[in-house]
C-alpha cells in the first residue's frame, strides 16, 4: 500500500507534508517556471520521457530556483550572495505552519500582553531571513530576525527592504549590539544559569540581551548550527544549500545550542508563549525534551518535518500553565447514524471504507466480517506520542509517566457496523485503551465526517 511513498524502518509511513503547505497537493512545476523566468531555464533539464527535474548540488540552481518560488507564490523579492545558506521554501513553510498550529491550539493562553497580532523572533535569520518573509507574506506575522555576522545582518536588511510591503513587519537586529537586558535579569543570568569560569569563554548572545526587556512574543523559531566541525556539516551529497561557518556549525553542535535557547528560555519564561526550534537528530531531540521538562516547563511538543531526503523534527516548550480542560469523564463509547446511503454502500462497503480510513491514519487494524467490525491498533511508539504529545496529555511528566503505564497492550478501540434498516446503519466505536480517550474521540469525529461525505447522499 502507498506505492512509492516513504516508509520507516518499523513499516509506517513517514510523515507527509503540512496540510496547509501551499505545495503539499503538488510540488512545484520546474518545466512551467523555467518557461515563465528565462533565469531559471538553465538550471531546469528535461529527460528523454519529458521529466524535469533540479539539480540541487549546485547552490547556484538551488539559489535561483528558492529567488523564482519566492517570487511566483509569495510575492517576495529575495537574493543572498555566494556561500550563504540558502533555503528551500517548502521545507521552511512546514515550520511557520506548525508554530500556526501551535498558537491556534489553545493548549497555553495568550500572553497578557499581547495585542492580537502574532509577533514572532527568528534566532539566527540569516542573510535568507527566510522566516519572517514567509511567516509575513503568508499570514501578516510580524518578526525581530536576529544575526551577529556583518553579512547576514546587510543581506537580511536588503532582503527586507526589497520587499516594501512587508518592511514595517520586520525589523532586523543585531544580537553583538549593546545588551537590552536589564540589571535583574543579568543577576539570574548569573546565579541560576552561567557559573562564571572564564571571560573569554563567554557564550554568544542568543535571547537574554537580545530581547528588549519591555518586548513579549508569541514565540521565537531557529534553524541552529547543527554541526560541530565544518566537515561534518559536508556530508550531504545529495544538496548544496551553501552555508557559513557561522550558520552551520558551533561548539557542541545543536545541542549545546538548543540547550543555550533552553537556558535562556527560563530568564525570559514571561516573554514568550512559545520557544520552539528545529532539531536535526532525533537522539538529540529526546535529550533537549528532558533538558526542558527539567528548565520547569510546563509543557512541551514536538513534530517531524518532510524535508525531503532529510529528517528534521520541531521542538517546542512553554513556561505558561495549560488552559485547564473540563473534568468530564471520558466516553468509553460513540456512535452516529447514516441515513440516506448512496447507491451500492451497504454495510460491507462501509465497513471496508473504515477500514481504508484508518490505514489512511497510518494505523494498524483488522477487518472482521464475521461481527462486521474493525480492530484498530496503535504501536507502542504511536500510544506514547498520543499521550505525551498529543491531545491526551494535559499535565505535568509525572502524570504522563502514570498514564503510559495504564497503557493496554492490544486493541486501542472497535468500530462496528449495525444495520438498523434497509438504507440506514448504526455506527458504534468502543473505547478499550482509557489512556487514549482524546484520540478515540477526535479519530470517531473525524471518521463520521468522513463517511458522510462518502456515503449518505447529497440530497440529504
Amino acid at each position: 500500500m502507498g506505492g512509492g511513498r516513504k516508509r520507516r524502518r518499523d513499516g509506517s509511513d513517514a510523515p507527509s507534508i503540512h496540510p496547509r503547505n501551499r505545495y503539499a497537493a503538488a510540488a512545484p512545476d520546474f518545466a512551467a517556471l523555467a518557461e515563465l523566468y528565462p533565469s531559471f531555464r538553465p538550471f531546469v533539464s528535461v529527460s528523454d520521457r519529458g521529466r524535469a527535474s533540479v539539480d540541487f548540488t549546485d547552490f547556484s540552481a538551488t539559489r535561483e530556483f528558492t529567488r523564482v518560488l519566492l517570487l511566483h507564490d509569495h510575492g517576495v523579492n529575495w537574493w543572498i550572495p555566494d556561500g550563504q545558506l540558502c533555503p528551500t521554501v517548502p521545507n521552511r513553510s512546514n515550520y511557520i505552519h506548525w508554530i500556526e498550529d501551535l498558537l491556534s491550539s489553545n493548549l497555553i493562553p495568550p500572553i497578557s500582553s499581547s495585542s492580537g497580532k502574532v509577533r514572532g523572533f527568528d534566532i539566527g535569520t540569516g542573510a535568507n531571513c527566510i522566516y519572517p518573509l514567509l511567516g509575513a507574506s503568508l499570514l501578516g506575522w510580524s518578526f525581530v530576525g536576529s544575526d551577529v555576522t556583518d553579512v547576514a545582518l546587510e543581506w537580511a536588511k536588503k532582503n527586507v527592504e526589497s520587499n516594501p510591503h512587508l518592511a514595517e513587519l520586520i525589523e532586523i537586529r543585531n544580537a553583538n549590539a549593546a545588551p537590552f537586558a536589564s540589571e535583574s535579569e543579568a543577576i539570574v543570568r548569573e546565579n541560576i544559569l552561567e557559573p562564571v569560569e572564564d571571560a573569554a569563554m563567554q557564550k554568544p548572545h542568543v535571547l537574554v540581551d537580545v530581547v528588549k526587556e519591555s518586548e513579549s512574543f508569541d514565540f521565537c523559531m531557529c534553524n541552529p548550527p547543527f554541526f560541530e566541525s565544518i566537515e561534518e556539516a559536508g556530508l550531504n551529497p545529495k544538496t548544496s544549500c551553501g552555508g557559513t561557518a557561522e550558520e552551520m556549525v558551533c561548539h557542541g553542535g545543536e545541542l549545546a545550542f538548543v540547550t543555550r535557547i533552553i537556558e535562556d528560555s527560563v530568564s525570559l519564561k514571561n516573554s514568550f508563549r512559545w520557544f520552539t526550534s528545529m532539531i536535526g537528530r532525533k537522539a538529540n531531540l529526546k535529550l533537549l525534551m528532558s533538558k526542558a521538562r527539567e528548565a520547569g516547563a510546563s509543557v512541551v511538543k514536538t513534530t517531524e518535518f518532510v524535508q525531503g531526503q532529510t529528517a528534521r523534527w520541531g521542538l517546542a516548550w512553554s513556561f505558561i500553565a495549560p488552559i485547564k480542560r473540563s473534568s468530564t469523564p471520558a466516553k468509553n463509547h460513540h456512535s452516529f447514524m447514516l441515513q440516506g446511503l448512496r447507491r451500492g454502500h451497504g454495510a460491507f462497503q462501509v465497513l471496508k471504507s473504515i477500514e481504508a480510513f484508518f490505514l489512511a491514519s497510518k494505523l494498524s487494524c483488522k477487518l472482521d466480517t464475521s461481527s462486521f467490525s474493525v480492530n484498530v491498533t496503535l504501536s507502542d511508539e504511536q500510544s506514547e506520542a498520543a499521550i505525551l504529545h498529543g491531545d491526551d496529555y494535559a499535565g505535568s511528566p509525572e502524570d504522563s509517566s502514570a498514564k503510559l503505564e495504564s497503557v493496554v497492550k492490544g486493541i486501542s478501540f472497535r468500530i462496528t457496523v449495525f444495520e438498523q434498516i434497509p438504507g440506514t446503519l448504526l455506527i458504534k466505536g468502543s473505547l478499550l485503551n482509557k489512556a487514549l480517550s482524546g484520540t478515540f474521540s477526535s479519530l470517531f469525529s473525524q471518521l463520521e465526517d468522513t463517511l458522510r461525505m462518502e456515503c449518505v447522499s447529497k440530497a440529504r
